[in-house]
């Protein structure tokens, strides 16, 4: 029996971190992914949420020191992840023409501050 390829990592999760290889459905967003099995447990934290749970943000909870190192890496692998997915965005509006000022225009930034940021020269 021949062996499936495997298929390269495209993307990961912004949530879980899992890549598209180990899930079922990767969906992209504009800079951000969510896998088919964070968005079962999204619908199931919606379906179940009593009208009175207070919203604060994740770093704002009550945890330990060890919950709270062992979110460090995977926050930074988001981000990483966010800085490559800019990247190659910027990359695209150039390849379209873009300016640097307009780029710096759509990401609130000067226009020496996006070249600096994304041109790969410095």
């Amino acid at each position: 029996m021949a062996s499936r390829p495997r298929q390269a990592v495209i993307a990961r999760c912004s949530f879980c971190l899992k890549a598209n290889t180990e899930v079922g459905t990767l969906v992209a967003g504009p800079g951000v992914f969510i896998c088919d099995q964070c968005v079962a447990l999204c619908s199931q934290v919606i379906a179940g949420k009593p009208a009175s749970v207070p919203q604060i943000a994740p770093w704002e909870a009550e945890a330990t020191l060890e919950e709270v190192l062992r979110n460090l890496a995977p926050v930074a692998g988001a981000a990483t992840q966010v800085e490559e997915s800019l990247a190659a965005w910027t990359t695209k509006a150039r390849s379209l023409g873009a300016t640097w000022a307009q780029i710096g225009d759509a990401l609130g930034i000067t226009r020496q501050s996006a070249w600096e940021r994304f041109s790969g020269e410095e």
